[in-house]
């Protein structure tokens, strides 16, 4: 194992030679066994690098990197691998054309990238239109290829992000084979299908069928709301680790909750002097990224308030009135006279989810 440091579509998948050997105490190659995952739009250095300071994550992942058929701008690959001191990090790529990819994927990890990942989730249609995405999951000898193609170039750790399926879960263990067989190092299964998009309740039933079956690590994704369910996860599934996208936006404390939990230690439990200083952080690293944009930051910063506002129990009253306002500071101002005056148990912040906001996956 290569480590780093700190209508319904009929698929019909090829089998494979050894992919079903399930290891023992199979671990995850970063650690912490936790990673913030990649989201488009919003995972740039800035965030990275906020959640790295914050400790209780081992692997911080890029947005997306679209690769088409147009000549690879090299430079600019190499510029999406901007390292946070002390965390290992997983750059994502997207596309469809074989040697492109492979390209990509070489230079990506000459340029450094302790991971390279392939997005074989994306579920958007915008993305998936074009062939690229979950909709590789329609074609599993191009997605053999792809993924062969990169592994002839990436020494390093290569991974994959996957869903479950198209419209039907029942050939995702068929995928995985597959992708085991192309050279993945490790792979992250957010539960859900295409078909699903972001609705719904992830289905942790099938990691664990991935979990117990995989020769390689497994990093269980989707509705990790909570720290406590997250440990769930890990350990009612098998999985080697987990990553959490959405629910970190909501909660930034969460991978050190995690961590707490596994040290079996008290867990912080953050108030909303707390929520409004991570607020303040945020505004300043987009303040600075965005100085010469004529709108500035404000967009990026009510982005990040619509999911910190999630776990304020208020009927969506504070996000109302913070997202007419028109500028951050504006946003500030209400922010330290609403927010900033919560107790911690006026939040679903907590460890535990003891507000119980969220809806949370059970398995059977």
């Amino acid at each position: 194992m290569r480590e780093v440091s700190p209508a319904p579509v009929e698929v019909e998948w090829p089998a494979a030679a050894h992919a079903l050997e399930p290891a023992m105490h199979v671990v995850a190659p970063f650690s912490p066994a936790t990673a913030l995952a990649p989201m488009e739009g919003v995972t740039g250095p800035e965030l990275r690098a906020r959640f790295a300071e914050r400790g209780g994550v081992g692997l911080v992942c890029t947005e997306f990197v679209r690769v088409s058929r147009a000549k690879l701008p090299a430079k600019s690959l190499k510029r999406a691998v901007v390292k946070a001191p002390g965390v290992a990090l997983s750059v994502q790529v997207m596309g469809n054309e074989i040697d492109k990819m492979a390209e990509a994927a070489g230079l990506l990890a000459e340029a450094g990238a302790d991971v390279v990942d392939l997005n074989v989730g994306c579920p958007m249609p915008r993305v998936v239109r074009k062939g690229v995405g979950a909709a590789m999951l329609k074609d599993p000898a191009l997605l053999f290829d792809l993924v062969s193609a990169m592994r002839a170039r990436v020494p390093g750790l290569l991974s994959a992000k996957v869903r479950l399926g198209w419209d039907d879960a029942s050939g995702a263990l068929e995928q995985a084979r597959l992708l085991v067989d192309a050279g993945v190092d490790f792979l992250v299964v957010h539960a859900r299908r295409r078909s699903d998009l972001y609705a719904g309740v992830a289905d942790w039933r099938v990691v664990r069928e991935l979990a117990q079956a995989l020769r390689i690590p497994v990093v269980g994704n989707g509705d990790l709301w909570y720290a406590a369910d997250a440990l769930r996860l890990m350990r009612d599934t098998g999985a080697a680790g987990v990553m959490i996208g959405r629910p970190a936006l909501r909660n930034p404390w969460i991978f050190r909750q995690l961590a707490a939990l596994r040290a079996h230690e008290e867990p912080e439990r953050p108030t909303g002097e707390d929520v409004f200083a991570w607020l303040r952080e945020l505004d300043q690293s987009y303040r600075a990224r965005d100085a010469s944009k004529t709108l500035g930051h404000v967009g990026p910063l009510k982005e990040q308030l619509g999911f910190l506002a999630r776990a304020i129990d208020d009927g969506g009253a504070f996000q109302k009135s913070a997202l007419r306002l028109p500028d951050a500071d504006s946003i500030l101002r209400l922010a330290e006279r609403e927010l900033a005056r919560l107790p911690a148990e006026r939040l679903d912040l907590d460890a535990y989810g003891t507000l119980g906001l969220e809806r949370v996956p059970q398995l059977d």
